[in-house]
């Protein structure tokens, strides 16, 4: 991981984009900021939808047959 390795002191910003062929120094930086400020989640790559639990659609389902609800 390329911020563990910044973060170890192993490699310098530049040394590292050199490293992983990448063009810039400016993501590292931000992956570096983001991993200090929030820890793993905040390399991890986002999801791309949310996640519910059962309770909560069976919550949704049991609103919808009260109501009368659409989704939207």
């Amino acid at each position: 991981m390329i911020v563990k390795e910044y973060m170890q002191g192993e490699l310098g910003y530049r040394l590292l984009a050199k490293k992983y062929l990448i063009p810039s120094v400016t993501p590292i930086k931000r992956w570096v900021r983001a991993y200090q400020h929030y820890g793993v989640k905040g390399v991890q790559k986002p999801r791309s939808k949310p996640v519910y639990s059962v309770q909560f659609k069976l919550h949704v389902l049991h609103f919808r047959n009260q109501t009368g609800a659409s989704l939207q």
